[in-house]
């Protein structure tokens, strides 16, 4: 027997129940509950004091209940509950066989940020028969407890507790997947609004970069010819990629919010320039979602100020670095006069000023626009670059000291072409310089310019009463994105991709997001729970995803015999991280089917 609270007629109720197992007719293992007493709505004995009723419960349990009511039920001596099983050989419980559990709280996770009900909702305005929601759960499940392609992920579908789908027609994850990009729009939408009641997300400052994902493929996508006659390229394309593989990829733009956790993604053709991604990912993901003002950071690989205008036109502000070796001669004698720089110590020193400039918008039309531009000068900045560019530099000086005795290869003339003069080879006759004359060649001028900006960093912004400092801080938060970047490739193993049509890769990289904001929302809860009195410490990790992933898929259960559970793990240190930060707790006892569905329900995320 046991306390329940459930709702009558939307008043909470408070009645003792008992549940029994059995068989049905098909025999299938059932459970039900016998009312045994109903006690009357909670508001008659709450005494207004935190967790009535978990104190309510545990009281019943310990013999000394709340209500005077309770007591003729309650055993007279605190006795605990003693277990016996008895086997027979040939029983299959005699083998052992743990099911996952953690996906209880992940699903929780998920119904309190809205997207269960969201993918209800819209199922229901359609005429899909199949499973999409217990689909799409196994999707989520199995990209953060067990990476696998979608049949694998299905055929994980026996591996928790209880059975997530009842079909056996694998298929139907694919046709989960053009569900999911055909409501992408509205999920995110979702999700932005839950995160803003539930986590106060503050999009003030949206951060925003690119990465790319490859595929197991040698061939990029044909051309496609469009109904309208028109010719587009595939998604997966050739292009630069961050892991240096010569595949075919796809570009993803991020978006995320200034505690660290995502707002939305848009993917585009594999070779597609990052600073061209921007307007089209605004548009479709942010300009119609988040209607406050705020601020766009990115980095000098996506600033141009057709951007720039984008933003401005619709009263928004940024924060971007720009690259000084692109700037102008004027501005380049600015950032290296000492003058005017603020000197915090011998490792830093930053200053700035107002600049007007005319730019043209993606109209071709020129405007006039006012920004502030802060440049600083850090010593771990320029290690750094000394330590990125050592081998290159130390060629030049081996080049310049013994030319004679050091050869080029043809892939390194080319990134060294720029640091010569142009009289290295006689266009007209094509006559070759020999080697012993090319110490003279060597521009030394082009290889100071190139060196003497090491340690130096230029950010422009629309805000021109924000501090030099506050700007900086701001910027310096959007390598966090790198760390996003990181776990949807890692511990997520968002790549390689093993779907091809683009609505598929679209859905895939959705639900990688998605299964990051549950990491997210799991490490800054876990960052409260060690630091309560710093509750915007949120850029701190408290467990990084590889340990919250191993924690999780070590919490399971076994069943001791169709009716009892005994949970696996509870002990370890990283798993007790984690309840304790949910403030889940788990007694020392074998648990009945309901019982682990309650504790499931008695999950609170946001509280």
């Amino acid at each position: 027997m046991f306390v329940e609270c459930y709702k009558n007629h939307g008043i909470e109720t408070l009645r003792l129940v008992e549940g029994k197992s059995g068989t049905s007719k098909n025999g299938k293992r059932t459970v039900t509950k016998r009312v045994i007493l109903t006690l009357g709505p909670l508001h008659r004995f709450d005494d207004g004091k935190p967790d009535y009723v978990k104190r309510l419960k545990q009281s019943f349990v310990d013999g000394n209940p709340l209500i005077d009511a309770l007591l003729p039920y309650c055993s007279t001596e605190n006795v605990r509950k003693q277990y016996k099983f008895t086997f027979n050989a040939g029983d299959p419980h005699c083998f052992g066989e743990t099911k996952i559990y953690s996906h209880c709280l992940i699903d929780r996770i998920l119904e309190e940020l809205g997207v269960n009900a969201a993918i209800n909702s819209y199922k229901s305005f359609s005429k899909i028969k199949y499973d999409v929601l217990g689909l799409f759960r196994l999707l989520v499940y199995g990209r953060i407890l067990n990476p696998a392609s979608k049949a694998a992920t299905f055929a994980q579908n026996d591996d928790y507790y209880d059975p997530i789908v009842c079909s056996d027609y694998m298929y139907n994850i694919y046709d989960t997947l053009d569900f999911i990009h055909d409501h992408k729009k509205q999920i995110i939408t979702r999700l932005n609004t839950k995160l803003m009641q539930q986590t106060g997300r503050r999009n003030s400052v949206i951060y925003y970069d690119v990465t790319n994902f490859y595929f197991e493929t040698d061939r990029p996508d044909e051309e496609i010819e469009n109904e309208d006659g028109t010719i587009s390229k595939g998604i997966r394309q050739n292009g630069v990629s961050k892991e240096e593989r010569k595949l075919p990829i796809v570009q993803m733009g991020l978006f995320m919010d200034e505690n660290g956790i995502p707002i939305s993604i848009e993917i585009f053709p594999g070779n597609t320039l990052d600073h061209l991604t921007v307007d089209t990912a605004l548009s479709k993901n942010i300009d119609d979602v988040i209607n406050s003002r705020f601020l766009f950071v990115a980095d000098r690989g996506i600033c141009n100020y057709i951007t720039i205008c984008h933003l401005l036109d619709r009263s928004k502000g940024y924060i971007m670095s720009k690259s000084i070796l692109k700037s102008k001669d004027e501005e380049k004698k600015w950032i290296l006069d000492p003058n005017g720089y603020t000197v915090t110590s011998e490792a830093f020193r930053y200053k700035s000023r107002v600049v007007r400039k005319t730019v043209k918008d993606s109209k071709g039309k020129k405007r006039t626009i006012t920004e502030k531009v802060v440049v600083y000068w850090s010593k771990k900045f320029y290690d750094k670059q000394m330590h990125e560019n050592k081998k290159f530099i130390d060629i030049l000086k081996k080049i310049k000291e013994n030319p004679n005795g050091f050869r080029v290869s043809a892939s390194r003339v080319k990134e060294l072409k720029k640091y010569f003069k142009k009289e290295l080879v006689n266009i007209e006759t094509g006559e070759a310089v020999d080697s012993t004359k090319l110490r003279p060649l060597l521009d030394d001028n082009v290889v100071d310019e190139f060196c003497k900006y090491f340690g130096y960093y230029q950010i422009v912004t629309s805000e021109l009463e924000m501090s030099d400092t506050e700007v900086i801080d701001k910027y310096h938060q959007l390598t966090e994105i790198e760390n996003q970047f990181r776990i949807m490739k890692g511990s997520l193993e968002g790549r390689p991709l093993w779907v091809r049509d683009e609505e598929h890769i679209e859905a895939h990289l959705l639900i990688c997001l998605i299964a990051l904001i549950v990491i997210r929302i799991i490490q800054t809860k876990i960052v409260e729970y060690k630091d309560e009195k710093d509750k915007e410490k949120r850029w701190e990790m408290g467990l990084n995803d590889e340990r919250i992933v191993e924690a999780l898929r070590k919490w399971t259960v076994a069943d001791m015999d169709g009716n009892l559970f005994r949970m696996h793990n509870i002990n370890n240190p990283d798993l007790q991280t984690i309840l304790n930060a949910f403030h889940i707790e788990i007694p020392p006892k074998f648990f009945t089917r309901l019982e682990l569905k309650s504790l499931k329900k008695s999950m609170k995320i946001f509280s």
